[in-house]
């Protein structure tokens, strides 16, 4: 193993490992720490998925570290911790706290934080994060139920996560080269800074970023600031060029659709699959009610699925949304919805599906984790930052996770005919 990932959600984590074996490096997806039942694997890279995006700070740094110490065990010699693109926490964490850890864990006193991907319309421009022609702060993501972003300057915001000092690769540095961007980073280090924002507004300056964190131990941003770290590999003489590293063997069976995301983009990816395919709509409150509303939702698929892909969504407008967190409380109203989707998807998988597009972190989390699904095989992209993968195990499950503001508005469609 060459590089070891830990990401603090599961689509985060596959939309990472997509990343890297695009690049050519043989990439194995694991769910959770690590352990005893893991099955062993053989990759370029490994991407330790956790589901510690929302939970307690200590809980994820707890999380992260457990991780941590797997990776170095097998001989990861770059770790990478992976988050969202739009950098979605709370001032609290768990951005800050988790990179402080790993920091204070592989004995460095420098790292760097970049969620540029400018192929999903992420980028960073002094500092501050755009979602396409907009800042973070002006885009949907200000009304996120779980993690509102209000503020665009990602030097602000990971300074209130962190007591150590907060600094800036502006552009006009990363646009002279490698050399002048290791330059600013060591000027940032001598001036007591411990992190540095990257600016980025295209991929190439995500590959010369990577060019430039070759001999970085740990580099934290989202999935485009691994674009660079692969050749890095190559010049060293490491990893081979590779062409089929998203290669997937075929899988048959039935085909389904879980959503949970409330971002823009899922909203109007389920509509643009209700025009064609049947759907069943999961309501919290009346799941915390009664089990019937989870068993009408089994019923319902079951009797559709012969037919073809049916669709179970829970996702909702945020005014939706927070009714029902003001009635149950954030907590509860998560709790209930993701254990139906997580039951759902047990039945589904006995009612013969095994091909399962499942948009949402916390809905993956809840999806896989029900499955009991340890490790996945990634395959080809079906759009940027979201590829098919194959569980290992069995029953095989083809499976695509899907970040909820990722993917075109036919991405469900698109997702289900490109798979063999």
């Amino acid at each position: 193993m060459l590089l070891g990932c830990i990401a603090d959600d599961f689509t985060g984590a596959t939309d990472l490992a997509n990343t890297l074996v695009r690049n050519g490096m043989r990439t194995i997806q694991l769910l959770g720490v690590p352990d005893a039942d893991t099955p062993p694997v053989d990759a370029d890279a490994i991407v330790v998925a956790l589901k510690s995006r929302t939970t307690a700070a200590a809980d994820a740094v707890a999380q992260s570290l457990a991780a941590l110490k797997w990776l170095q065990a097998r001989g990861a010699r770059q770790i990478l911790f992976k988050y969202c693109s739009t950098f979605d926490s709370t001032d609290q964490g768990n951005i800050g706290p988790v990179a402080d850890a790993l920091c204070d864990a592989l004995g460095t006193q420098f790292s760097i934080a970049c969620p540029a991907f400018p192929e999903n319309k992420r980028t960073i421009y002094k500092g501050y994060l755009f979602v396409g022609d907009v800042l973070l702060s002006e885009s949907s993501m200000r009304n996120h139920p779980l993690t509102p972003m209000t503020d665009a300057s990602l030097v602000r915001v990971l300074q209130r996560q962190t007591k150590h000092k907060v600094g800036l690769v502006e552009l006009a540095s990363v646009r002279q080269g490698a050399a002048a961007v290791r330059a600013r980073m060591h000027a940032l280090q001598q001036d007591s800074c411990r992190y540095a924002i990257l600016d980025a507004t295209e991929d190439a300056h995500l590959m010369t970023l990577g060019e430039a964190l070759a001999d970085t131990p740990l580099i934290t941003g989202g999935s485009g600031i691994a674009l660079g770290l692969p050749e890095n590999f190559r010049r060293a003489g490491l990893l081979a060029r590779n062409d089929r590293a998203d290669a997937l063997a075929p899988v048959g069976g039935l085909a389904a659709v879980i959503a949970g995301s409330c971002s823009v983009a899922t909203l109007g990816q389920i509509e643009h699959m209700q025009r064609t395919c049947p759907s069943f709509k999961l309501d919290p409150m009346a799941l915390a009610r009664s089990a019937q509303p989870l068993t009408d939702a089994i019923e319902f698929a079951r009797s559709k699925l012969d037919a073809g892909p049916v669709l179970i969504y829970a996702s909702a407008q945020p005014e939706e949304v927070r009714k029902a967190q003001e009635a149950l409380g954030k907590e509860r109203a998560s709790e209930v919805i993701e254990s139906a989707q997580g039951k759902i998807a047990q039945e589904l998988i006995a009612a013969g599906v095994r091909k399962l597009v499942v948009a949402g972190g916390e809905t993956a989390g809840a999806v896989v984790g029900a499955l009991k699904v340890k490790a996945l095989q990634i395959g080809p992209q079906i759009d940027p930052g979201v590829p098919w993968t194959l569980s290992m195990g069995e029953p095989k499950v083809a499976l695509a996770l899907k970040s909820g503001n990722f993917g075109a508005e036919d991405f469900f469609a698109k997702a289900l005919a490109s798979i063999k």
